[in-house]
């Protein structure tokens, strides 16, 4: 009950909100100026508008480089800490075939012994 009360004083305050925008545009229209005066304001709006929203891009691509750039950073130092890593156990690999050969020949030394 207290969610659905919550839900419904939100809508109505989003609507309350979208309707004083409404009648703020609907004011600038209908103000008794000239349509002359207020296309030039309308334009004005226009341009500000459009001004801001390029600097919000601006700033969104720059932000969006800048994560790219780190992504790329990061990802070469994986791909070198990958590196270090295969090397090691190349290593690895090589010291164990050497030690399982080694075992494989002192066994069958010891089997050729027993043999005969």
């Amino acid at each position: 009950m207290s969610e659905e009360k919550n839900n419904t004083l939100i809508v109505g305050s989003l609507m309350l909100i979208a309707g004083g925008i409404l009648g703020a545009g609907a004011a600038l229209l209908f103000a008794p100026q000239s349509g002359k005066k207020t296309r030039r304001d309308i334009k004005k709006y226009v341009r500000r508008a459009k001004n801001e929203a390029e600097e919000m891009v601006e700033d969104f691509t720059d932000k969006v480089s800048d994560v790219v750039d780190s992504l790329n950073d990061r990802t070469q130092e994986i791909l070198e800490r990958g590196k270090d890593i295969t090397q090691d156990v190349k290593k690895d690999l090589l010291k164990a075939f050497e030690d399982g050969k080694d075992r494989l020949e002192k066994e069958r030394t010891r089997l050729a012994k027993l043999l005969g």
